[in-house]
C-alpha cells in the first residue's frame, strides 16, 4: 500500500501546463463560422456544450463558447465556466482571474473558484490558495475546508482542534483531509490515538476507504493488516488478531466491528468469550457500542443489551469515549424499543446526553429526551425540575410544521392550526423577483433540461434573502409550475408562512378524483407526492424512479397488469397514466398493510418486503416505530409523507387532520391468519 505523504516529505510542487489564453480562445471562437447545431441559437448552444462536456470536448467546448459570447446568451457563463473546468489541470491563475472578473458575484464564478481550489492544493500552490479562499463565498466543500486548514498551519496557526474535527467529520477518502492529516501527524500534531479513532468512527459508518486512509497514516504493517480484517474479519480474529500493544488491540477492536456489521451476535459471541478480558477498557467499550449499533439497526431485541455491555466497559475506562452521533442515536432508538420501563427512559436521555450539542437540537431528540425526562419525572425525587426541563424543551419544538413538532403539539392537545398567511406580495417585490438574473437563468436552465444546474444556480440567489424576498422568488417559480423551487424556498421562511407555496396542489382535480375512486386520501397521496418528486413531472431517481409519482418501470408494470390497463414503456412519463399508477400501487399495499399510512408508505419507499420484517419483534408506539425504521432515508420519508399529509388534510378541510390519527395505534407482527400478498413487488 502506498504511503499517504504529507507536504513535508514532497520536494517539487506540480509543474504547470502551458494552455491556451481565454482570450486567444475566445478570439479564434468569434471568428469561426457556426456550426449546424449553433444556427438554431440560444437554447440549442448551451445543450451541444452541455453534451461536449460530457464527452470532454474541448474543442467543441471551446467553439460554443465562442457561440455563446457572440449569442450573448445569458447563460454564456455555464459554458465558460464547463469549458475552462474541463481543461482546469492546465490553467493558470491568470485565466482564472479573468473568469473571475467577467462572471463577478455569479453561481459560477464562485462554483468555479471551489473547482479552482480543490486544483490548487493538488499542485500545493499554497500563496493562490491563501489568495482565494478568503473569496470563496459558499464555503461548502469539507476537502477545501481541509486544505484551508493545512495552509493555515503552513503559516503558524494553531489549527489542532479545528483540523480533528473536520478530519472527524469526513464522510469518504479525499485528498485535501488526506493531506491535512499526513501532515499533521508528521509534526505530531495528530496522534496515533486521533488516527485510531478515526479509523473506529469510519469503520462503524460503514466507510472502509477512510478508514483505511487513517489506518495507513499508522504505519504500512497496521495498513497491511486492516486491509486483511476488512477482506474477512473472522479469519483475522481466528488467525491473527493479538491484544498485545495497541495497535494489536486497535485492530482487533476494528475486526470486531467490522464483524458485527454482518453478524452483531457473533462478534458478540466472540468479544465476550475471547476478547473482552485482554482489550482495553475503552476499546472494549468501542466493541460493545458498535455492536450494538449494528444489532440496533437489525431491529435485534437484544441491542439494548450490547449498549449496557459498553456502558459498563466505559465505567471501567479511565478515558473519556467519545461515541459517534450516529452511534448514539442507535443506542437512544434501541432503548425505545425495550420494554424495561424506567431503565428504558433513562437510556433514552443518557445516549441524547452524549450526543454533540448539534445533534441534541434535532427535532427528534428534542422530542424524546422530553418525554424521557416526563417519564422519569414520575418517580423521581427531582420529579418537579424534570417536569419542568420536559416541557421547556417541548416548547422548543413550538411552531415546527414538521413530524416531531405535530407530534408535541398533539400531545400537548393543542388543535392543528394554520399559519395566517402573509401580506400579498407587492408589485416592487414581484418585480424583483422576476427580474433578478440569477433567478432567470435558474428557470432557463431547469426550461431546457438542465435541471441540476438550474437548482444549484437557483439556491446560490436565495442565499441571504430576507423573508419577502423569498415568498417573491418561491411564487415566481409557484407561477411558473417549478413545484421544487417554489416548496423548497417557501421553506425557507421562519415568520411569514404562506401555506399555498409550502403545501400545493397541482392537478387538484385529476389527484382528487384518482384517489377518491379508489379509496384513497387525496391529503395522503398529496404527501406523498410531495415528498416523492415535489411535483416535478420529468424527475427520475438513481434507482430509476419516474414521473410525479416516482413508480419504478417493473412496478408500474406489475400494477398495470394487477389492474387491468394496457402498459407501454412510455406509460410510466404520461402524468395521468403515472398518477393511476402509483395510486394504485399505493392503495395496493395501504390494503396489504392493513390500512397503516406509515407501513404503507414505508413499503412504497423502500418495497413491501423491508417493512413486513421491520414490523416483527415487540409491538410499538407507530412513532417508535417510526423512529427505528433501519434505513435513513426511509425513515425520514415516512416521517415527512405523514407530516406532509396532516397539513395537507387541514387546507382541504379533511377530517381527521391529525399525525396521531394517521399514525395509528400500534405497529406489530402481522396478523398470522390475515391474507398477505405475496406477489407485491
Amino acid at each position: 500500500m502506498t504511503r499517504l505523504k504529507s507536504v513535508y516529505g514532497r520536494g517539487a510542487r506540480l509543474p504547470a501546463a502551458a494552455v491556451l489564453a481565454l482570450a486567444l480562445a475566445l478570439g479564434i471562437g468569434l471568428g469561426a463560422t457556426p456550426r449546424t447545431a449553433h444556427a438554431q441559437g440560444g437554447d440549442a448552444t448551451i445543450l451541444d456544450a452541455r453534451e461536449a462536456l460530457r464527452a470532454k470536448d474541448g474543442a467543441r467546448l471551446a467553439l460554443d463558447r465562442a457561440a455563446a459570447a457572440a449569442e450573448r446568451n445569458p447563460l454564456a457563463m455555464w459554458v465558460d465556466y464547463w469549458e475552462l473546468n474541463n481543461r482546469i489541470g492546465e490553467v493558470q491563475q491568470d485565466e482564472v482571474n479573468a473568469f473571475e472578473s467577467r462572471w463577478s458575484g455569479t453561481y459560477v464564478e464562485d462554483r468555479f473558484r471551489n473547482d479552482w481550489l480543490l486544483e490548487l492544493g493538488k499542485r500545493q500552490d499554497w500563496s493562490n490558495f491563501a489568495a482565494e479562499f478568503p473569496r470563496f463565498r459558499m464555503n461548502d466543500d469539507r476537502d477545501v475546508t481541509c486544505y484551508a486548514l493545512l495552509v493555515d498551519h503552513l503559516n503558524g496557526k494553531d489549527v489542532g482542534d479545528e483540523a480533528l474535527a473536520a478530519w472527524l467529520a469526513q464522510r469518504d477518502a479525499d485528498d485535501g483531509c488526506a493531506a491535512m492529516a499526513a501532515t499533521l501527524r508528521d509534526v505530531k500534531v495528530f496522534s496515533n490515538a486521533d488516527l485510531w479513532r478515526k479509523a473506529r468512527y469510519a469503520v462503524e459508518a460503514g466507510r472502509p476507504r477512510a478508514a483505511r486512509q487513517a489506518v495507513a497514516l499508522v504505519s504500512p504493517s497496521a495498513a497491511s493488516a486492516f486491509g486483511e480484517l476488512l477482506d474477512s474479519p473472522a479469519r483475522y480474529l481466528a488467525r491473527r488478531a493479538s491484544a498485545a500493544g495497541r495497535t494489536g488491540a486497535e485492530l482487533t477492536a476494528l475486526a470486531l466491528m467490522r464483524m458485527a456489521s454482518n453478524d452483531p451476535d457473533a462478534a458478540a459471541l466472540l468479544l465476550a468469550s475471547r476478547w473482552e478480558p485482554a482489550l482495553p477498557a475503552d476499546l472494549d467499550t468501542w466493541a460493545w457500542s458498535g455492536i450494538g449499533k449494528q444489532a440496533a439497526v437489525k431491529l435485534q431485541p437484544n441491542a439494548d443489551d450490547y449498549f449496557l455491555r459498553a456502558a459498563k466497559a466505559a465505567a471501567r475506562s479511565k478515558a473519556h469515549i467519545d461515541l459517534p452521533d450516529d452511534t448514539l442515536a442507535w443506542k437512544a432508538r434501541a432503548a425505545l424499543r425495550a420494554d424495561d420501563g424506567r431503565a428504558r427512559w433513562q437510556q433514552v436521555v443518557q445516549a441524547i446526553d452524549a450526543m454533540s450539542t448539534g445533534e441534541q437540537r434535532d427535532s427528534a431528540w428534542v422530542y424524546w429526551k422530553a418525554r424521557g425526562l416526563e417519564a422519569l419525572a414520575k418517580d423521581s425525587q427531582d420529579g418537579a425540575a424534570l417536569h419542568a426541563l420536559s416541557r421547556e424543551l417541548l416548547a422548543k419544538l413550538d411552531g415546527q410544521m414538521g413530524f416531531y413538532g405535530l407530534l408535541a403539539a398533539e400531545d400537548a392537545a393543542r388543535p392543528l392550526v394554520l399559519p395566517p398567511a402573509p401580506a400579498p406580495l407587492t408589485a416592487a417585490e414581484t418585480d424583483a423577483a422576476r427580474t433578478n438574473p440569477g433567478l432567470a437563468r435558474a428557470l432557463q436552465l431547469i426550461a431546457i433540461g438542465l435541471r441540476n444546474e438550474g437548482v444549484r444556480e437557483w439556491n446560490y440567489t436565495v442565499r441571504g434573502m430576507g423573508e419577502r424576498e423569498l415568498l417573491a422568488a418561491a411564487q415566481l417559480a409557484c407561477d411558473r409550475e417549478v413545484w421544487d423551487r417554489c416548496i423548497n424556498t417557501s421553506d425557507r421562511t421562519r415568520n411569514e408562512i404562506d401555506m399555498a407555496q409550502r403545501y400545493p396542489t397541482p392537478f387538484r382535480a385529476e389527484v382528487t378524483a384518482q384517489a377518491r375512486e379508489i379509496g384513497l386520501d387525496p391529503a395522503y397521496v398529496y404527501g406523498l407526492i410531495r415528498q416523492e418528486s415535489r411535483f416535478v413531472m420529468d424527475a427520475r431517481s438513481g434507482a430509476g424512479a419516474s414521473g410525479l409519482m416516482q413508480i419504478m418501470p417493473a412496478t408500474a408494470r406489475w400494477t398495470a397488469k394487477r389492474i387491468g390497463v394496457a402498459y407501454t414503456s412510455a406509460s410510466i412519463a404520461d402524468r395521468d397514466m403515472n398518477l393511476r399508477l402509483g395510486t394504485a400501487y399505493l392503495k395496493i399495499i395501504l390494503d396489504d398493510f392493513g390500512r397503516s399510512q406509515a407501513l404503507a408508505a414505508a413499503a412504497y419507499n423502500a418495497g413491501p418486503r423491508r417493512p413486513r420484517l421491520w414490523r416483527e419483534g415487540p409491538t410499538l408506539g407507530p412513532a417508535v416505530w417510526a423512529e427505528n425504521i433501519p434505513f435513513p432515508e426511509t425513515r425520514d420519508y415516512v416521517k415527512k409523507v405523514l407530516a406532509n399529509a396532516t397539513w395537507y388534510a387541514a387546507l382541504m378541510g379533511t377530517q381527521d387532520a391529525t399525525l396521531r390519527a394517521r399514525l395509528g395505534t400500534a405497529i406489530g407482527p402481522a396478523d398470522p391468519v390475515a391474507p398477505a400478498d405475496k406477489d407485491l413487488p
